[in-house]
């Protein structure tokens, strides 16, 4: 009998990723049945999903009490939340808190929570503006406390950042400008975010062996120089790193995001994972059984960058 997997953020990039890739997958999508959960069961993605045969459920994460029904009956529940969408901390926190309690009263074997190390700690209280950091792991400390397996899919820097307002952008000369707020030599842990459901499948098979594991979910670290470069061998154009000085220079960002752009530029000495991030991830690619997606196959999967 099949095991019923619900998803939040079913019409997002993680949710919606893991969703395709269960569908795609003959192993996976034998073994589970989807529900989807969503504010808005009539937008166009959600129908989409439906019609290949994934079940659409309204809840709102700001109503716990509509989670109750979405998650009845669940084996499995994976659990994301938007910061972006209120910028509070404690919006944040009390969505995540819901999800899990919302699973747990459910009966659900496991929860997957889509965390993020917590900023303040990992600096010792020297950074602590990065918020959509910090409340994921405060969720994550929550669940732990909790009677129910656990799983904590922590992804990297999305590549999909790149599409929109961290495009190189074309200067006078011809030339393609890529502006960032760190050195070149930082390095980004960069996951295609379409292959979140690679990295999810291990726990979702055996809850048990990797119950209260954490996964570093990149498939490697680049440097800012290595990204501008592969740009440049894939595009023909030339693309350079400019070291942004202000964060004003990003003009569609919110005044919220500006202030975290400001506290990345400290957190590169730490690292996004902190010390122990290439040691993490080196674990996590062992766990994985599929190929991941490459930046340089990234970019070229999303030509034309420039015209």
């Amino acid at each position: 009998m099949s095991k019923l997997l619900t998803v939040f953020g079913v019409t997002g990039q993680q949710g919606g990723a893991l969703i395709k890739h269960i569908l795609d997958s003959p192993s996976l999508s034998s073994t589970f049945t989807l529900r989807g959960i969503t504010r808005d069961a009539s937008k166009p993605a959600s129908i989409a999903l439906k019609e290949r045969g994934v079940e659409i459920v309204e809840a709102d994460l700001q109503v716990p009490s509509t989670l109750t029904k979405a998650v009845a009956g669940s084996h499995a529940v994976f659990g994301v939340t938007n910061f972006w969408e209120s910028a509070s901390y404690d919006v944040e926190v009390s969505q995540g808190k819901a999800i899990a309690d919302a699973a747990v009263e459910a009966g659900a074997k496991q929860i997957i929570w889509s965390s993020l190390p917590s900023i303040t700690k990992m600096t010792g209280g020297k950074i602590t503006s990065m918020k959509h950091f910090d409340s994921k792991a405060e969720v994550e400390t929550y669940i732990r406390t909790l009677d129910i397996k656990s799983m904590f899919f922590m992804p990297g820097w999305f590549m999909q950042n790149h599409l929109n307002f961290m495009k190189p952008k074309k200067a006078n000369d011809g030339t393609y400008i890529f502006s960032q707020p760190w050195e070149p030599s930082t390095r980004l842990p960069l996951i295609d975010i379409r292959d979140a459901g690679k990295f999810i499948a291990p726990a979702l098979l055996n809850p048990e062996l990797y119950h209260g594991k954490r996964f570093t979910c990149a498939t490697a670290f680049y440097t800012l120089a290595e990204m501008a470069e592969t740009w440049t061998k894939v595009t023909g154009k030339i693309v350079c790193l400019h070291v942004s000085q202000k964060a004003e220079e990003y003009d569609t960002l919110s005044e919220v995001q500006r202030e975290e752009l400001k506290a990345t530029r400290a957190l590169a000495d730490y690292g996004y994972y902190g010390p122990t991030g290439a040691e993490d991830l080196a674990w996590t690619l062992k766990q994985v059984t599929e190929e991941l997606r490459t930046w340089e196959e990234f970019v070229r999967d999303n030509e034309p960058w420039f015209t």
